[in-house]
C-alpha cells in the first residue's frame, strides 16, 4: 500500500494529537526529534568529508526550529553548520535554541549571505513548513531567490520553503531541492519533487496513530531515524 501524502489540514490534525494530552509529546520534544532525523539524512547524502560546510537557513516558525536542532546536531558529526536566521523569533524556544548553537559556536548570521552562499557547500532549507500560506514577506523573498541562484545543492526540511503545501512550486522562481525529508510523513506537494534522494524522518508515530490516520509508513531499520523512499515525481 502506498504511503499517504498529507494535506496541510490533515498534517496540523496529526501535530495537534501528537501534542495533546492523549499524544503526550511536547512541541520541543517534537522538534528535537525531527532536527535530529534531518541531521541524519544530511549526513547519509552528504558527507562530511566532501561537503562539510553547511548553510542552514532558518525562519521564524517551527521549520526554523527543527533547522537549528539540526545544525546543532550536524556540529556534534562534525560538519562545520552556520546559521543564516534574517527574522529571529522571539519565543523562549527559540531563543533557547540558538542559545545552544552559540555555545557550541556555531556562527549565528543575520546578513551578508551572497558571501556565505560563496563559501558552503550545501543549504539546509528550513524556512517555511506545512503551516506556510500567502505571499512571501521580507526578508525571505530575496532570501529564496539567492538561495535558487546559489546552484549551491539544497537539502529541504518538509517543504521546500515557498512551495504550497499540497500545489507544490506554485510561485516562480522556486526552489527545486536535490533533497527532501519530509517530517512524520511526506505531505501532497511532495509528488512535485523532482530531486535525487527522498527521505521520511521523525521516528515517533505509534503503530496505532499510523493505522488511524493510514498513514503507511516504510518500516525504519535498527536504530535509523529516516528512511529513504522513492521520488514520487520519478515514479
Amino acid at each position: 500500500m502506498a504511503i499517504r501524502l498529507l494535506t496541510a489540514q490533515i498534517a496540523q490534525k496529526i501535530d495537534e494529537e501528537l501534542m495533546s494530552s492523549a499524544g503526550g509529546f511536547s512541541v520541543d520534544q517534537l522538534m528535537e526529534l525531527a532536527g535530529f532525523s534531518v541531521a541524519q539524512a544530511v549526513s547519509r547524502v552528504y558527507q562530511r568529508n566532501t561537503h562539510p560546510n553547511v548553510l542552514v537557513v532558518v525562519g521564524p516558525g517551527n521549520n526554523g526550529g527543527d533547522g537549528l536542532v539540526a545544525a546543532r546536531h550536524l556540529c556534534h558529526f562534525g560538519y562545520k553548520p552556520k546559521i543564516f536566521y534574517p527574522k529571529q523569533s522571539s519565543k523562549d524556544l527559540y531563543q533557547r535554541l540558538t542559545t545552544q548553537c552559540k555555545n557550541l559556536a556555531i556562527p549565528v548570521l543575520t546578513e551578508n549571505l551572497g558571501q556565505e552562499l560563496k563559501q558552503t557547500d550545501l543549504i539546509l532549507d528550513a524556512i517555511f513548513g506545512f503551516s506556510f500560506k500567502g505571499d512571501i514577506r521580507d526578508p525571505f523573498g530575496d532570501v529564496i531567490k539567492a538561495l535558487i541562484e546559489s546552484k549551491v545543492p539544497i537539502a529541504s526540511v518538509d517543504i521546500p520553503s515557498g512551495w504550497d503545501v499540497e500545489e507544490g512550486p506554485v510561485r516562480e522562481p522556486a526552489i527545486q531541492p536535490e533533497m527532501l525529508i519530509s517530517l512524520t510523513a511526506p505531505k501532497l506537494c511532495a509528488k512535485h519533487f523532482r530531486g535525487k534522494r527522498h527521505f521520511v524522518g521523525g521516528r515517533f508515530v505509534t503503530p496505532d496513530f499510523e493505522k488511524r490516520f493510514e498513514l503507511n509508513l516504510p518500516a525504519y531499520e535498527g536504530t535509523d531515524q529516516v528512511v529513504e523512499i522513492p521520488v514520487q515525481g520519478k515514479l
